[in-house]
């Protein structure tokens, strides 16, 4: 059976939204994983969404004060299925990001990052795949709000889909 995934990044519930969109919290229900690349930046909302998911891999961000770093790592690690998953909130300029990510993340087959709220799909030069899921609550200069769904089958990443979120 495939592990079932919900890629997110740049949440900022409640600074930027109240809450998660509906369409997100029934993907995090129906998923087996949650991972989140930082600027959660509030302790309320990452209790919340470890409650509601399965389970749930995070790293801290920028906008993440010290009670959020206190409980979540700069970059996580995780082994789901045999593929190797990091979550790093930063990159670096998208100038250069493959060559950065291969040299910083080696033992990695898929890479999620955050931060620029810019979806990001990716291949480096080893091999590795560098995933942004935008921000499902704060588009930016995006035309949409954004986030992922992907699956792990047998020792590899599918399904990677990007999800555009109405406006209400």
């Amino acid at each position: 059976m495939p592990v079932r995934l919900v890629l997110l990044a740049d949440t900022h519930v409640p600074r930027r939204a109240r809450d998660l969109p509906a369409p997100v919290w029934a993907a995090v229900d129906a998923a087996d994983v949650v991972v989140h690349a930082g600027d959660w930046v509030s302790e309320g909302f990452l209790s919340a969404l470890d409650a509601r998911a399965r389970r749930l891999v995070g790293c801290h961000g920028n906008n993440d004060g010290p009670p959020l770093r206190e409980r979540l790592p700069l970059v996580a690690r995780v082994e789901l299925d045999g593929v190797r998953l990091g979550v790093v909130h930063e990159t670096g300029p998208a100038t250069g990001r493959e060559l950065r990510c291969d040299a910083d993340h080696p033992d990695l087959d898929v890479l999620v990052f955050g931060h620029s709220h810019i979806p990001w799909d990716s291949v480096t030069p080893a091999g590795m795949r560098l995933l942004n899921p935008g921000s499902p609550t704060d588009r930016r200069r995006q035309p949409f709000a954004t986030f992922l769904t992907a699956a792990v089958t047998d020792g590899r990443l599918d399904d990677v889909t990007l999800h555009r979120i109405a406006r209400p």
